[in-house]
């Protein structure tokens, strides 16, 4: 990970990060209607996470953003509960330890915004993320939570710091 510095989002990096998550999900041959893929915020992440209870960090190796990953309050989500959300990373950054330390990085900061519990949304196409996400603590869910909009996706998963908690949603 040397040069590597992971930040919060700055506006100049909307094209950028717009570029590596619509390519992750023509890579992997992902559903792009009703996804982040034609969501029309995802061209303004910024814009997007700019709410005071939200953030997106951003990778970057020798000044190239490489990916990001974040936590944002969706609507519709129990009290106590963000998403997180916008976890994608360009291939050439991928094996390196970047994406582990945007998935911690946005777990602390949910923490330290006050959240309790971290749902996710997903697709089987991205298996090695949802690995990932496993061995963070996320479990399976049969059905979604909140109004992401994402109708498409097909894995939800949450991750509770009173594991108890999991059960009761």
């Amino acid at each position: 990970m040397k040069g590597t510095i992971i930040r919060k989002i700055e506006k100049l990096d909307n094209e950028a990060l717009l570029k590596i998550i619509r390519a992750v999900f023509e890579e992997h041959d992902a559903p792009k209607e009703g996804t982040v893929y034609s969501d029309p915020t995802t061209a303004d992440l910024y814009a997007l996470f700019s709410k005071e209870s939200a953030v997106l960090w951003v990778a970057e190796v020798d000044g190239v953003v490489v990916g990001c990953c974040g936590i944002y309050p969706t609507d519709g989500l129990p009290a106590g509960c963000a998403e997180l959300v916008k976890f994608y990373l360009d291939p050439t950054a991928r094996g390196l330890g970047i994406g582990k330390a945007l998935m911690k990085k946005s777990i602390e900061s949910a923490k330290s915004l006050r959240y309790d519990k971290i749902y996710l949304e997903s697709f089987p196409e991205f298996s090695k993320a949802v690995k990932m996400y496993r061995n963070l603590g996320f479990r399976l869910l049969e059905n979604p939570l909140g109004n992401s909009g994402h109708h498409a996706c097909s894995i939800w998963m949450l991750r509770s710091e009173e594991p108890t908690k999991i059960k009761a949603l």
